[in-house]
């Protein structure tokens, strides 16, 4: 198999899942396709809903002590959890990693899938975590984290694409640059001269900021006006064409 790495899922936290998924999903016209029980030996909830082949999981701590909760703690909610790249051999990837310095904080070994998650602290901003699951070469192969048909779930008419993820810091172009090694992917710049990592499926974009967060999320919709007054119909702030959900911003484009 030649060597691939794309962008197959971004994990936000809530305090409750109650009423975020359910929010979410009418809001941006997304179905839950999979609840997944092997999160509770974190101590998690969790539910996943497809964004065109890109997963959008929520998890939530159900009890005292978890990674999860200390990082709504410490961001005051703000930012997205982790960013997770579906890859040929998460195996290497996460030695080299090891190599610059970046620890690997989890392990998850469960044929024929195989995931390495990477600290944190290290990774800076969010967790990153590589995956490969036998045939996720395909991107509409299995993924058992998403349950055993979550390519039913698709939902295309209100929400299209998750195209990209907003990275906030301080020293942008460090960050930028920290991740590339991490991921193996140059920087570049994009349209409005901001550091870029282009993955085929999806892009990181680098912005000032006073912290370092996963601050948003671009995603094309149908409607831009339609989907804003779901949102606000919801109780949720909008500016412009953009919604403040789960601790990130959901920036919309047509």
């Amino acid at each position: 198999m030649a060597g691939y790495l794309r962008l197959l899922q971004i994990c936000l936290v809530a305090p409750n899942l109650e009423p975020v998924i359910p929010d979410i999903a009418a809001i941006m016209g997304l179905a839950v396709c999979y609840r997944d029980g092997n999160v509770g030996k974190y101590g998690l909830e969790n539910a996943l809903l497809p964004v065109d082949t890109i997963l959008l999981e929520v998890v939530a701590p159900v009890r005292e002590g978890t990674a999860a909760g200390r990082f709504l703690g410490k961001t005051a909610g703000r930012g997205g959890y982790m960013a997770i790249f579906s890859c040929d051999d998460p195996v290497t990837r996460g030695r080299n990693a090891n190599a610059i310095g970046v620890r690997t904080a989890n392990v998850i070994a469960h044929p024929p899938y195989h995931g390495v998650q990477l600290h944190p602290r290290d990774c800076r901003a969010a967790f990153i975590e590589f995956n490969h699951t036998d045939g996720s070469d395909d991107v509409l192969g299995p993924y058992p984290p998403a349950g055993p048909d979550w390519q039913k779930f698709i939902a295309k008419e209100v929400t299209q694409a998750l195209t990209g993820v907003e990275m906030q810091s301080p020293d942008p172009q460090g960050l930028a640059e920290h991740w590339g090694r991490i991921i193996g992917v140059a920087v570049g710049k994009n349209e409005e001269g901001e550091a870029e990592l282009k993955l085929p499926n999806a892009s990181f974009r680098f912005v000032r900021g006073d912290s370092e967060i996963m601050s948003g999320l671009d995603f094309r919709v149908a409607d831009v006006a339609a989907v804003c007054d779901a949102a606000k119909a919801r109780g949720y702030p909008v500016s412009g064409n953009e919604i403040s959900i789960c601790g990130v911003t959901f920036k919309l484009a047509g």
